[in-house]
């Protein structure tokens, strides 16, 4: 194993965003246990480290490669088109336009099914959004409109994050 490999030469997987999470989570158990520092105990303090910094490094990968949202940013860098959504937030006008009605329907919202009904049509464009980052990415080779669509993704999970907590609010 090397440090410097990409997440997906590290866990012997093709590098394309459609994954199985089952075969990526058994294979980080497996990394987790050849690299266990308490395996290298006998080796002394140093050869613990070394197992250390492996393990960290296997986890930083496994967060990676398990979250779609993750793994499309991380595809996208590697490809030579990094999000940079802190500076680049242009999106298409029919996005923000759904953007602003997403907003309004959860103001608007004031019963669970009024939530469940934004949440379920959030869930459809999420997976819509997911179905565009794998054909761009692993069938078209385009990861600078893959880029884009890894912002929107980052809107949708930032909105379903306030669309859980509006639901939390109505239990109280």
């Amino acid at each position: 194993m090397n440090l410097a490999d990409s997440d997906f030469a590290l866990f012997g997987v093709p590098e394309r965003f459609a994954q199985d999470r089952a075969a990526i989570d058994a294979r980080w158990k497996d990394l987790q246990r050849e690299a266990h520092p308490d395996r290298f105990a006998a080796q002394g303090a140093a050869a613990q480290r070394v197992a250390m910094q492996w393990s960290v490094r296997i986890n930083e990968a496994h967060h990676r490669l398990k979250d779609p949202l993750r793994r499309a940013a991380y595809l996208c860098e590697l490809r030579g088109a990094p999000i940079d959504a802190e500076r680049n937030t242009a999106m298409p006008a029919q996005f923000l336009h759904e953007q602003i009605e997403w907003r309004e329907a959860l103001e608007e919202a004031h019963s669970e099914a009024e939530l469940d009904a934004l949440a379920e049509r959030l869930g459809r464009t999420r997976a819509g959004v997911l179905a565009e980052i794998e054909r761009l990415l692993d069938h078209e080779g385009d990861p600078r409109a893959a880029a884009q669509q890894v912002r929107a993704l980052m809107f949708l999970e930032r909105f379903a994050s306030e669309v859980e907590k509006r639901f939390d609010q109505l239990g109280q």
